[in-house]
């Protein structure tokens, strides 16, 4: 037996339900803090890539990246005809997630990226409390969803105020809203993972939920937008590598991982730090406006 069918076995037994341990804990915060980066790395690709292209690219990358994954691991990357169920929808949900989430940093800037991706934790913890009764929310964790959920309603009226207008990249409600939307797709597609990685191994969904998405991805860019060579100049490159090897190739790799050992809601609880080092980086880096709403 594999050391991943081992995995896939462990999970079996536990149903995802393990308390988190110190190497998990690690492992969470580790690509909770690189996820914080990848509003930054797209707004710099973005610049001057179209916004289908740009997330089709970074998944291409994630794509070659899982392979080797998979080969170093000695996971199997076959598939019958009866698993092509859930790489399929979860394909779909990666092309809809990602193309909304690239489109709305374009139009928005990638401080409110930050945030509103973020709002996926809603999502996930709604789905799971109240469909799939995987978690049980406290009164304390309610609470506390309800004063972010303020946050983040105080963040969409304020969006477009003269106070970020002389920014590189002010925010606009429109882009704010496909973020918010993009954040309720990642909420339902992390779920549906953690159900996909139930009957599969980790490392083949996620293989080929990125196969399907890249397909759609540049069938979409090709109908619909332009790609000029000079437009990849090295912001945009640097931007598109971060994207690709980093967070679509590492981070989802080492979710995946996680998902078959804990819940969706006991992981999410690490990703309070995703906006909070996305928040330092898009100030730093990108030069983003930090509002008292912010």
């Amino acid at each position: 037996m594999s050391e991943s069918d081992a995995e896939q076995e462990i999970f079996l037994k536990s149903n995802g339900r393990e308390p988190i341990n110190s190497s998990s804990a690690s492992l969470a915060i580790l690509t909770s803090i690189l996820w914080g980066g990848t509003a930054v790395s797209i707004s710099f690709s973005v610049d001057t890539l179209p916004p289908a292209a740009v997330s089709g690219i970074r998944f291409a990358m994630g794509t070659v990246f899982m392979y080797f994954w998979c080969r170093t691991r000695g996971s199997s990357i076959s598939i019958k005809r009866s698993e092509l169920f859930y790489p399929i929808l979860l394909g779909f949900f990666l092309f809809a997630q990602i193309a909304l989430c690239t489109w709305g940093i374009q139009l928005s800037n990638s401080l409110h990226a930050t945030v509103l991706i973020n709002s996926f934790i809603f999502w996930t913890f709604a789905i799971e409390h109240f469909i799939t009764r995987d978690f049980h929310l406290k009164r304390s964790q309610l609470g506390g969803l309800v004063v972010a959920g303020m946050g983040i309603l105080i963040l969409l009226i304020t969006a477009g105020t003269t106070e970020d207008t002389s920014k590189r990249d002010p925010a606009t409600l429109s882009g704010d809203l496909i973020l918010l939307l993009s954040g309720m797709l990642l909420g339902v597609k992390i779920v549906l993972t953690k159900k996909a990685v139930m009957q599969m191994n980790p490392d083949k969904v996620i293989f080929w939920h990125d196969v399907f998405g890249v397909i759609l991805l540049a069938a979409w860019s090709l109908c619909f937008e332009t790609v000029e060579l000079k437009a990849f100049n090295t912001p945009a490159v640097l931007g598109l590598l971060y994207q690709g090897i980093v967070v679509a190739g590492f981070c989802f790799a080492m979710n995946a991982v996680l998902l078959t050992r804990h819940s969706a809601s006991q992981l999410s609880a690490f990703n309070f730090l995703t906006p909070l080092c996305g928040i330092v980086l898009s100030i730093l880096i990108r030069g983003d406006a930090l509002s008292i709403w912010i």
